[in-house]
């Protein structure tokens, strides 16, 4: 029996035996442990989420704390015990409050990594790589061409759009949780330090990160309530929007809009010109081909196993390095949200 036999793939996750939860759990259960905020690894309706503090409260700003029977609080590097099993979080560097998730049992350490990337952002903790014996890994980018350039670049592509497009408003579709905060402060650390205008559904999470204590600011909204009026004042203004609204009405509100994405998939230009973006922006929230493979060598498992993603490649460049993979399937996990 293999010595990772008491984690048990079940309809609703992962379930770990000893300790009675489950880990970013599919549907509602008992006892979850969550690793971030992003819909598909936090579901409503667990009876208790175990979570970083600022996953707790990006919970409670998504669903409401009555969506949830009692959200628990765990900073991170301080173990708990629950039954059998020691538990931890680990910074997972891929947005506020993320977490990789660190098991001990019977002296058998398993990571989940949730979701991760290994490049520094301003808005979160960087990741930390935690030695283990089993490393449950995504595989999101887990193709060579999936490689992301500097994302200082790509600001810098941002700004020269702005200073070429004056009479245009510069429209960047940005996942609203993680992605669009980050964008905002590497504007900032470039230097940009105009208002940066924002759709609706981006104002609460932001707003969220300030009180967390990230800085963001100077923020307005793109749109007032005025319906049908073009808002020529932003010409020549960056303006964020989630990805559903490149496509609505919401858009024509805006002077000759320049469209522009930022997303690891945006590598693909195929999904660009899909989309009608003008520029598409490689900035990516998770580890790329290369960083994926590094750090499955780095961790040191003995065995490694693919929860969501472009597994098949992954698993046949590290069987060649001589390491253990296999894909565990576990459907219901996005790869859109980057």
């Amino acid at each position: 029996m293999s010595r990772f036999a008491w984690l048990e793939p079940r309809p609703e996750g992962l379930f770990v035996r000893p300790g009675g939860f489950f880990l970013d759990p599919l549907r509602a259960v008992a006892r979850a442990v969550i690793s971030h905020g992003h819909g598909d690894h936090a579901r409503p309706g667990h009876g208790e989420a175990i979570a970083t503090p600022e996953t707790c409260a990006i919970l409670e700003a998504r669903y409401g704390r009555e969506a949830f029977g009692r959200l628990r609080p765990l900073p991170l590097e301080t173990p708990i015990e629950l039954g059998e099993v020691s538990l931890w979080f680990a910074p997972a560097g891929h947005v506020l409050g993320s977490a990789q998730i660190v098991l001990e049992h019977r002296g058998t350490r398993v990571v989940w990594s949730g979701d991760y990337k290994r490049r520094a952002d301003p808005t979160c903790a960087p990741f930390r790589l935690v030695p283990c014996d089993l490393w449950i890994t995504e595989a999101t980018f887990g193709l060579p061409v999936f490689r992301h350039p500097p994302a200082e670049g790509e600001i810098a592509e941002l700004l020269r759009a702005r200073e070429a497009n004056p009479e245009r408003a510069i429209v960047v579709g940005a996942y609203g949780l993680g992605k669009a905060q980050r964008l905002i402060a590497l504007l900032r650390r470039a230097g940009y330090d105009r208002p940066i205008f924002l759709h609706g559904a981006l104002l609460p999470l932001c707003a969220l990160y300030e009180r967390l204590g990230v800085r963001l600011e100077p923020l307005l909204p793109a749109t007032t309530t005025e319906r049908g009026r073009i808002r020529r004042e932003l010409a020549g203004e960056i303006v964020l929007a989630p990805p559903s609204a490149l496509a609505d009405r919401w858009i024509r509100r805006l002077p000759d809009p320049l469209l522009a994405f930022a997303s690891g998939w945006m590598r693909i230009k195929q999904r660009a010109k899909r989309r009608g973006v003008e520029l598409p922006l490689v900035i990516s929230d998770h580890a790329d081909w290369d960083e994926l493979l590094a750090t499955c060598g780095e961790v040191g498992a003995e065995e490694i196993w693919i929860t969501h993603g472009r597994e098949e490649a992954l698993i046949h460049v590290l069987s060649r390095r001589g390491i253990r993979a296999r894909p565990l399937a576990l459907s219901g996990y996005e790869e859109e949200t980057d």
